[in-house]
């Protein structure tokens, strides 16, 4: 991460609900993502993960309190509603669209940079094929590749590994990490407190009735916090130099559901 503690994402003090009826799913948020911070936000479905996310982005408006953008942002949705017939790289180049413009043609170097984001996914040998014809894992790897191509620093992900396999989960998030160290300031939605462990500078705990915690994760990744987020027995443990997060699935007589 860069020497400078430029913040270049900042939440101050949001309050958001879906309706004066019902208890607001975010209170009173505040927290700030230098350069190079890589924060993955956990929490139970229907904890307001993407609706923060949306705010970060600026696709929903804040009701209470505001956010702070120190760089343009790309945004990676959790599902792609790309239905016409376009190549994979046709979908890479959708994010020049901000450096083309009207009034141009794509030019070489936009070109070069799409296939380079298309690398850097490790997916340059499918540029012609059609984006529908892909499975749900390869399509995410082609939205973040036009992410890149957008050349965006402050990259916002909705729960993209969803539907990878392992090895679609290692290039994505050891890409992410890389970017980190570029100075890239990422925000992610996962559902995976290892990727946490294994990858994070930074993450955002929210719970089921709109508490929050941020900080980094050796501080905030801990048995309690985890078995309250998820209502179920989970366990920290050190094996052979590594912490890895251990969920109890099975029912246990004795043990309670927290």
């Amino acid at each position: 991460m860069s020497q400078s503690a430029t913040a270049m994402l900042s939440v101050h003090d949001i309050t958001w609900g879906y309706s004066s009826h019902h208890s607001p799913i975010l209170k009173n948020l505040s927290f700030s993502l230098p350069q190079g911070a890589l924060c993955m936000i956990l929490g139970a479905n229907g904890a307001g993960k993407s609706t923060l996310l949306k705010l970060l982005a600026n696709k929903l408006s804040c009701q209470q309190g505001y956010v702070s953008r120190g760089g343009d942002i790309a945004f990676v949705p959790q599902r792609t509603t790309v239905s016409l017939a376009v190549s994979v790289y046709e979908t890479v180049l959708v994010g020049r669209a901000a450096h083309v413009g009207l009034l141009r043609a794509p030019n070489h170097q936009d070109y070069r940079i799409c296939e380079q984001a298309l690398g850097r996914v490790g997916l340059q040998h499918m540029a012609s094929r059609e984006f529908s014809s892909l499975s749900g894992g390869e399509q995410q790897l082609v939205l973040m590749a036009q992410a890149l191509a957008s050349e965006a620093r402050i990259i916002l992900l909705d729960e993209v590994t969803a539907a990878m396999d392992w090895r679609n989960q290692a290039t994505i998030l050891r890409l992410l990490q890389d970017l980190a160290r570029q100075d890239y300031t990422i925000s992610f939605i996962t559902h995976s407190p290892q990727h946490v462990l294994d990858f994070a500078t930074h993450c955002l705990l929210m719970f089921p009735e709109g508490d929050w915690a941020f900080g980094s994760p050796s501080k905030i990744i801990t048995d309690a916090t985890l078995s309250r987020l998820y209502r179920l027995p989970v366990r920290c443990a050190e094996i052979e130099d590594r912490w890895v997060v251990i969920p109890q699935f099975t029912h246990q007589q004795g043990v309670p559901i927290p």
